[in-house]
């Protein structure tokens, strides 16, 4: 009784100094971020669009729908809390903004590209400015953009600036079916940017490229399909797995393209994770595979690859009592 009740205690103690180990280690490694996540500051009501940051591993960009000002937030995955604030200057009072982008410039491009009656504006904005390099509260000078549609106004939600070309492209949103619409090779100020259709895709609440700008992921309130993107038209599309939400609204790619992550709407919304799944044949990009990992499931402690804070707790009370229960005996 006395060999097995060292033998516990040690190997209670030899899982404890491993699962710390394991926690350092994943700490120091960034582990965590990328995962479901809950936007907890309180100021976000309306997060509308969503984009993964190049230059800081682990933090969203996105930003209220109507009503806030020119603001623009950089929220960590690994906490759900707020860690930059950007004020944008230079731009008119936003109308509707409705998606965010990060263009292969570096640059940060905002759409303010909403219209709730569906037509009734003529002309619609984008505003553009470099993702900043340090992650503090900080007011920035963007440019901006006058948008027209060669077919005339329409409503949308879905804004992608294209990873290779640094081209800008807007899904409209109608129930029936909208259109994706391309704009010039260049944004310019001065003069109107006229998007011209360019393909037919369902209702649509946003849209994202995948890194290698080979696939264009579209999602609406119920799902989520990707096409083959090539020499800027639409090809062969397939279903991609989408988690249901109280009101889904945004989807972007992790930065090194391994799973979408799809927000919504209101008040502590969720931002829930879908693995992809590697395919060959389609360059690696998104397929229909890969389950939704709950909102919840960012977890407690150093993250799903370490060892939880209770599992820890649980392994330094069992081996507690082993080695009270050895020195008893």
């Amino acid at each position: 009784m006395r060999s097995y009740l060292t033998a516990s205690g040690t190997a209670a103690l030899l899982l404890l100094a491993g699962a710390l180990s394991a926690g350092a280690a994943a700490a120091e490694s960034g582990d965590g971020a990328d995962r479901s996540f809950t936007i907890e500051d309180p100021r976000i009501t309306e997060s509308s669009g969503l984009a993964a940051s190049r230059a800081h591993p682990g933090v969203y960009w996105t930003h209220n729908d109507s009503d806030d000002g020119p603001y623009v937030y950089a929220v960590d995955s690994r906490t759900g809390k707020t860690v930059a604030t950007i004020t944008m200057t230079g731009v008119g009072r936003p109308r509707d903004v409705e998606a965010i982008s990060l263009g292969p410039d570096g640059d940060l491009y905002v759409g303010d590209i909403g219209d709730n009656l569906d037509g009734s504006w003529d002309h619609v904005w984008i505003y553009r400015f470099p993702e900043p390099k340090e992650l503090k509260d900080a007011t920035v000078r963007a440019t901006q953009f006058d948008v027209k549609y060669a077919d005339g106004p329409r409503n949308a939600e879905a804004l992608m600036v294209h990873p290779v070309t640094g081209r800008v492209y807007i899904a409209s949103k109608k129930e029936g079916g909208g259109g994706l619409y391309e704009g010039p090779a260049r944004l310019t100020t001065g003069s109107v940017n006229v998007f011209r259709r360019v393909g037919e895709v369902p209702w649509v609440t946003d849209g994202a490229f995948s890194p290698d700008g080979k696939e264009l992921v579209l999602r609406s309130y119920f799902s989520a399909r990707a096409y083959a993107f090539a020499d800027g038209r639409l090809g062969a599309d397939h279903a991609v797995r989408a988690p249901l939400q109280r009101q889904a609204e945004s989807v972007t790619y992790t930065a090194d393209g391994s799973a979408l992550m799809f927000g919504s709407e209101g008040t502590r919304s969720d931002v829930v994770r879908v693995d992809l799944e590697k395919d060959a044949g389609r360059g690696g990009n998104a397929s229909a595979g890969g389950s939704p990992s709950s909102a919840g499931d960012a977890g407690d402690g150093v993250g799903a690859k370490g060892m939880s804070l209770t599992g820890v707790l649980v392994l330094v009370a069992a081996g507690a009592v082993l080695l009270m229960r050895r020195r008893r005996s």
